[in-house]
């Protein structure tokens, strides 16, 4: 790559160089045929090549190198040399002006050049611009080399313009894809979290339970026992048919159904025997939800109800749900003892922050924390309108 771009440099440079060795010897060649037999002399081939020598700086210094073909140009037509190529330098010149963005000193060049010329053929009565018609045709010339040069940058500005826009674009869709990876990141995390976070904390509970009860109750520590393993068996089919939905790109609809609000049984089943009573109340008109809501509304349960068990010491729960005209209202309370600075859901984890985040992304609120008359609260407002 590196010894490519070293070849294109110096294609450029020599391409820069050989212009003004071409127009010094279309001068000289050129000039001297017209010259028939009259010689230019060293002076005049000596002004022809400086005009054309000062085309060697014209695209770091284009003013200057302007000014370099003029002043020859000038020399050439006030001692009368014959032919009038010395100007095609500065039509170069001119061009090179206007392709630097320097438009205006280019018309103020033409202005003086063509002026110029016209003074020396009308004062001296020599040179090649004797007369206004002649002195505008040499102006169009020099106009049209202006107006080419203008065109030409304009055009490269447009393409530079168009190559900047399409970087940015670039730069949005990356910015965009890593956003979109962090928020699918995120929703992976707290979906595998929601998934887990039960089903373990029922077979922490449940086979602390065995545990204890082994020696003293062995049927209710085989019963626990029981519970754990029906636990870990829905923990497990739960987890595998959430990776199949996370692994799924074009393929088949899955056959099990979402979680839902329709499966809220079964976790109000698990924490009925990890020993807390759970009582659902149930107000409005019960009806499909949009599925995004329908899922957030369970996980909010499912999550609320785990941290009941690992955190409350409660007795009972209770679960409200309240469907509204545009939108629904879940609540889930228990008489436990609240919760230590320490211990507070989502202190230290998840739980928390990922009940809030699924209610923030349907355009809902969440509101949690220690009830006055006892125990902890959590109540969600999801919006119907907020999920496809």
């Amino acid at each position: 790559m590196a010894s490519n771009r070293m070849s294109r440099i110096s294609s450029v440079a020599i391409a820069e160089a050989g212009l003004p060795v071409l127009v010094a010897a279309g001068f000289v060649v050129g000039s001297a045929l017209l010259a028939g037999a009259r010689t230019l002399g060293p002076l005049g081939y000596g002004l022809l090549i400086a005009g054309a020598a000062a085309l060697l700086v014209r695209r770091e210094h284009p003013v200057a190198a302007l000014a370099g073909t003029v002043i020859p140009a000038f020399a050439y037509d006030l001692l009368n040399f014959p032919g009038g190529l010395c100007t095609i330098a500065v039509g170069v010149a001119l061009f090179s002006v206007a392709d630097a963005g320097h438009s205006r000193a280019g018309i103020s060049a033409i202005v003086a050049v063509v002026g110029g010329f016209l003074a020396i053929g009308v004062v001296f009565g020599r040179g090649h611009v004797a007369d206004l018609i002649t002195a505008l045709w040499f102006a169009g010339w020099l106009v049209a080399s202006l107006i080419l040069g203008e065109t030409t940058r304009s055009r490269r500005a447009y393409l530079e313009e168009v190559e900047q826009r399409a970087l940015e674009a670039e730069r949005s869709r990356e910015d965009e894809a890593r956003r979109r990876a962090g928020e699918e990141r995120i929703r992976i995390a707290r979906e595998i979290h929601d998934v887990l976070a039960h089903r373990i904390s029922m077979i922490s509970v449940q086979s602390g339970v065995g545990a204890h009860l082994l020696d003293r109750d062995p049927n209710q520590a085989r019963r626990a026992l029981v519970a754990v393993n029906q636990a870990s068996k829905e923990a497990l089919q739960e987890l595998r048919a959430t990776l199949g939905l996370l692994r799924q790109v074009d393929g088949p609809e899955p056959r099990s159904p979402a979680p839902g609000l329709a499966q809220l049984e079964g976790v109000m089943a698990s924490t009925t025997a990890a020993g807390v009573e759970v009582r659902l109340e149930v107000s409005g008109r019960p009806r499909d939800l949009p599925t995004g809501v329908d899922l957030a509304a369970y996980r909010i349960i499912q999550e609320s109800l785990t941290n009941v068990i690992r955190h409350a010491r409660a007795a009972t729960a209770r679960i409200a749900i309240a469907y509204g005209l545009a939108d629904v209202i879940i609540e889930i309370e228990d008489d436990g003892r609240g919760f230590a600075e320490h211990e507070a859901p989502g202190a230290g984890g998840n739980g928390l922050l990922g009940m809030r985040e699924r209610a923030a992304a349907l355009g809902g609120d969440l509101e949690a924390g220690p009830r006055a008359t006892g125990g902890f609260g959590v109540r969600a407002r999801l919006p119907l309108d907020g999920a496809a």
